[in-house]
């Protein structure tokens, strides 16, 4: 019986060990190339609520770049920040170079939050931070799938994942609102 007894606890304590092991890892341990061709170090944005979003040129969501730049400007000075990272997994509907991409929401979106490096969002190819967006085992929160443009995930100002927010839904919804205004 004590056997048994120690057993279970261990059997118990490693997965407790593996489960917080999972959740040892947040936004802030990633460093990424930005659009620009800086590294981009997610440990500076401690303290900060992030949304990042998968982002196209040309894809029949890609207006959303004005609703994040408006909503980027209504709660930049309030420990929030946006992350885009351009993609071409769907339908290649990023063809651009990083420059021609920035040149891009510059101009016909005025868009001033960060922009990354184009990366993979999903296949074989997957940038790593993407892998923990969507890997339950690696953020510790949910398993989900970057199913188009414009998914927008939600990481609190301690670098954890809290949610995401399907592409259709506008940037300046509700949800995502509330979860900025703390309500």
């Amino acid at each position: 019986m004590k056997r048994l007894i120690v057993l279970s606890i261990f059997i118990t304590g490693g997965f407790m060990m593996n489960n917080l092991k999972a959740q040892s890892q947040t936004l802030h341990d990633f460093r990424v190339q930005a659009i620009d061709g800086s590294d981009f170090d997610f440990s500076t944005l401690k303290g900060k609520k992030v949304l990042i979003v998968n982002t196209a040129s040309k894809c029949g969501l890609t207006p959303q770049y004005k609703e994040l730049q408006e909503l980027y400007g209504t709660y930049k000075d309030k420990n929030f920040t946006i992350v885009g990272f351009p993609a071409n997994n769907f339908m290649n509907q990023e063809p651009g170079t990083d420059g021609e991409i920035k040149e891009f929401c510059e101009v016909n979106y005025g868009v001033t939050f960060l922009m990354m490096s184009k990366v993979s969002v999903k296949g074989d190819d997957m940038h790593p931070l993407y892998q923990w967006l969507t890997s339950k085992e690696k953020n510790g929160k949910m398993d989900s799938e970057v199913t188009w443009n414009f998914q927008k995930y939600m990481i609190d100002e301690n670098g954890i994942l809290i949610d995401f927010v399907p592409p259709k839904e506008s940037p300046g919804s509700e949800k995502i609102r509330q979860w900025i205004e703390g309500e």
